[in-house]
């Protein structure tokens, strides 16, 4: 790439300079601005760095090598970057399992042996036949980027269907593969997204967009007419018959599932881009002869949920919030599928239902108490029969399988408790460890607690805290708070391998369970989204109070991070409340509240943000705490790093790019704020070594900017 000599002399000018983060504001790129302006309502909007949208542009490209050239002089300054990238390499080496999957006679399951970039793909015959490798990712690009983010049997399990995406991106191109000879056929699908493969005979179904206009950016460009077709295998995808699509409604996703016996085509329509936050439901009878048609089993979209569990000879079975915060389990005749004369299973209760599957003739209903799972047993009636009894408070369920199964698996896990996989005998009730992950840390070093704090207007939120035996509670530790509080996203206990070098060096881990989420049902999630959206500032800014109340720290060394919606939580509380936290990461972050819907599939979040084009009550909402438009001259900001990736096309990088430039203009202050911006990475980390990476900056960053020395 050409740079032009202004870029270049500010590159060198960063490469030269002095990092002094204590006595010295840091020379940051120039960022041309542009008189652009927006009117919302009759309230005009400046936006003078929207040209920084463009991702195909030499300007942009520059000025993304000018940043990074900066942040990585900065980062390469902190003494101990390299040690944590060590620490987390040495602990994150350890053999890692899924839980397996069976086809037929064959069981299939995912392997990475420590550090591989991605995981590997085996099977074997039964339990115990030798162990074959069916796909390395690994071996696909150079730089181990290219990710299998889909591998979907054929009903007899002779072919599979092989999604791929590279560098991160959302997009995908499905292959199909021939299980008997393990070799891939000519059939390559492309423009793949928000899709999975539903089999029937010798071909599935699949969601896909229409190719992109020529010239447009498929990393940026606004995604529309999700379109379901089906895909004969042997054949081209200019072969493929169109099955649905909504040219009246071009923001709706319509993905297609069959059912175990390949009887029933399922269709789900949703419509987040109009607010709604509900689905429709249709149904083909694929055995039914000369009848195309779909039937509605749920016909209009609206703010209920439903969801197909599984078929009876007579019954459909699903799972729905309609009418039940909570969510319920129901059943629908199939020949007069009238939800009206929906029969309730299994009525709502007290705890949000989570998930319901079947397996070996049985249903297998995950509840939340508190943020950890309960798992019950009933039979395709609705009627209780047992409990699985997990060896303690976490993260566990996702039981099920086919109706012949005899045994299924599952996986528990918390924050120190690495995954084990379980194999459950479903007739007995018992459970048997399957697989135990050997791994070089001794969990009886962590402690791990559960609170209750209270937000601004009373609500009590849980919050776990974790951190070494024997810490003292001075004020005086390292801590980094982390939040989401959208989406109906739960932040349940899990282990990550890479957090234990952040707590060796000293640190408290906080994870807050903010309202928004759906850690408590429905209404939690409506507590934190469209007008209440607020609520989950206050409660995260409730949480970084009460940890220093608490005496697990202090303002000075408060650390905060969330990514997606989450990096969207850290730029707003920082605007804030920025006296509160000494360090901000942002990651992949949405910061721009008022455009987020003109990008990719920016507009199916506006069930949960609201539209900035809707009305002005919406408008002002918005603006009154999106990231970008609330950073201000005079405020004392943390040290900030905001992360992003170049192919991320799910929260675009101009985000990102756009609130880095507006905070380097209007803060004048001695602490960083800097953008890492990766490269052939996504929404995620593309690959192991990308992750690790990130995460010792992350943690060389907070640490450096607290005058704090890790134990390491």
């Amino acid at each position: 790439m050409k740079l032009n000599k202004k870029i270049i002399s500010i590159m060198l000018a960063g490469s030269l300079m002095m990092m002094n983060r204590a006595t010295a504001q840091l020379q940051y790129p120039v960022t041309k601005k542009i008189d652009t302006v927006d009117t919302y309502f009759g309230n005009k909007v400046a936006d003078p760095y929207r040209w920084l949208e463009d991702d195909k542009s030499a300007a942009t490209k520059e000025w993304v090598t000018a940043q990074n050239v900066v942040t990585q002089n900065y980062l390469a300054t902190i003494p101990y970057r390299k040690n944590f990238q060590q620490a987390i390499e040495k602990v994150f080496n350890y053999p890692k399992y899924s839980a397996p999957f069976r086809k037929g006679e064959w069981f299939y399951f995912y392997k990475n042996d420590g550090l591989q970039n991605q995981s590997v793909l085996y099977r074997q015959k039964g339990l115990t036949g030798t162990v074959e490798e069916v796909l390395d990712p690994n071996r696909l690009s150079p730089d181990g980027t290219t990710r299998l983010q889909l591998f979907a049997l054929s009903k007899e399990g002779n072919y599979a269907v092989v999604g791929l995406s590279k560098g991160g991106s959302d997009w995908q191109t499905y292959y199909v593969r021939d299980m008997k000879t393990g070799k891939d056929l000519s059939d390559e699908l492309n423009w793949v997204k928000i899709s999975g493969a539903a089999w029937k005979v010798n071909g599935f179904y699949y969601s896909r967009y229409p190719s992109p206009e020529k010239g447009a950016s498929d990393l940026s460009a606004k995604n529309e007419n999700h379109q379901v077709y089906y895909h004969k295998v042997g054949t081209l995808q200019t072969e493929d018959v169109l099955v649905y699509e909504n040219k009246e409604n071009p923001q709706r996703f319509n993905t297609a599932a069959t059912s175990e016996d390949e009887r029933f085509l399922y269709l789900n329509i949703s419509d987040r881009g109009k607010g709604l936050d509900g689905n429709a439901i249709y149904f083909k009878d694929l055995n039914a002869g000369n009848d195309t048609s779909f039937k509605p089993i749920v016909k209009d979209i609206s703010n209920d949920n439903y969801g197909v569990i599984d078929n009876t000879a007579d019954q459909f079975l699903l799972q729905t919030n309609a009418g039940a915060p909570n969510s319920k389990v129901i059943a629908v005749n199939i020949n007069n599928p009238d939800i009206s004369k929906a029969i309730v299973m299994i009525p709502e209760q007290t705890e949000p239902l989570q998930s319901a599957n079947t397996g070996g003739g049985k249903l297998f209903v995950d509840y939340l108490k508190d943020v950890s799972t309960r798992t019950y047993v009933y039979d395709l009636k609705g009627k209780l029969l047992k409990e699985v009894k997990y060896p303690g408070l976490g993260n566990g369920g996702g039981l099920g399988g086919y109706k012949n199964d005899k045994f299924v698996f599952y996986v528990f896990t918390s924050f120190t408790v690495p995954p084990t996989i379980y194999k459950y005998d479903i007739a007995t009730g018992i459970s048997t460890v399957f697989r135990k992950p050997e791994v070089s840390f001794n969990p009886a070093d962590y402690e791990t607690k559960q609170v209750f704090y209270t937000s601004k207007d009373g609500t009590k939120i849980p919050m776990f805290i974790i951190n070494k035996k024997g810490i003292k509670l001075n004020s005086n530790n390292v801590t980094l708070l982390y939040g989401y509080g959208g989406f109906n996203v739960n932040l349940e206990p899990g282990f990550s391998a890479t957090l234990l070098p952040f707590l060796n060096a000293g640190g408290i881990y906080a994870q807050a369970n903010l309202r928004g989420g759906g850690e408590y049902g429905e209404k939690w999630h409506q507590a934190g989204m469209l007008l209440n959206k607020q609520n989950v500032f206050d409660d995260f800014i409730a949480a970084g109070e009460y940890l220093i109340a608490q005496k697990y720290t202090s303002k000075e060394k408060l650390a905060i991070r969330g990514g997606s919606n989450g990096g969207l939580l850290v730029g707003a509380v920082i605007n804030q409340r920025p006296d509160l936290f000494r360090v901000a990461i942002a990651q992949v972050g949405v910061m721009d509240m008022l455009r987020f819907h003109k990008f990719t599939i920016g507009w199916n979040w506006i069930a949960d943000y609201g539209s900035s084009e809707k009305d002005v009550t919406n408008f002002k909402n918005l603006y009154a705490f999106s990231p970008l438009h609330n950073l201000k001259e005079g405020l004392k900001y943390p040290s900030v790093l905001v992360t992003t990736a170049d192919h991320d096309d799910r929260v675009v990088p101009a985000h990102s790019f756009k609130y880095i430039a507006t905070l380097q203009e209007k803060y004048k202050g001695s602490n960083p704020v800097l953008i890492r911006i990766d490269t052939n990475s996504g929404h995620g980390a593309s690959n192991t070594k990308k992750n690790i990476e990130t995460l010792a900056d992350i943690y060389s960053f907070i640490f450096y900017n607290m005058g704090a020395a890790p134990k390491l």
